[in-house]
């Protein structure tokens, strides 16, 4: 078990847009920026990636192999099976390649066409889990990538350490849960009005 915790960055230049508190609103108030004392351990982390990934899963479980493998009749829209299988890839090699240092082969445009049977997506996502959390287990949360940098800046924020990769595999299936539940409430809609109708 993990139980560093992923310190929050407070030495860097502030972020232009960021507000600092450096001047107090009250009496007493503290001029310590509203992220300066946040920390949270590995274990804590990917214990928020596992329970985002079984929503997912729940959420691709309960549409059915049909409305799991559809797209939204919206510009550019995936369907849930994308949605998570993306989500699985991203676990995989910013956890595998990343931070553990594995090399990962990845097509990440192919998990955007991913379709198939809802059943061994499932049981993907159970396993990319169980491989997540060794590979973070193994996490140096202020130490710097152990693999290979995608195709980014070495200063991104992603970047900057084990511990802000992992952050970035915790902001990408968070906020592509909120994705897959738009997602499924519009394929829902659309199959109802479609047998309405």
């Amino acid at each position: 078990m993990n139980r560093q915790h992923i310190p929050c960055i407070t030495d860097k230049q502030p972020n232009p847009g960021h507000a600092t508190n450096s001047s107090p609103r009250r009496s007493g108030a503290s001029s310590v920026r509203h992220d300066d004392q946040v920390g949270i351990s590995v274990d804590e982390l990917v214990s928020y990636v596992d329970r985002t990934v079984d929503q997912m899963a729940d959420i691709v479980g309960g549409l059915g192999d049909d409305l799991a493998n559809r797209r939204p009749a919206l510009p550019g829209a995936n369907s849930p099976y994308a949605i998570l299988r993306h989500c699985l890839g991203v676990m995989e090699f910013w956890g595998g390649q990343v931070v553990a240092g594995r090399a990962v082969e990845r097509d990440r445009d192919a998990e955007f066409r991913a379709a198939g049977p809802v059943a061994a997506l499932i049981e993907a996502a159970q396993q990319a889990k169980e491989t997540f959390r060794m590979d973070a287990a193994g996490a140096g949360p202020s130490a710097p990538p152990r693999g290979p940098r995608p195709g980014m800046s070495p200063d991104e924020l992603e970047l900057l350490s084990q511990g802000s990769a992992l952050l970035h595999v915790l902001e990408e299936v968070t906020q592509h849960l909120g994705q897959l539940e738009l997602t499924r409430d519009v394929l829902r809609a659309a199959a109802s009005a479609g047998s309405a109708g």
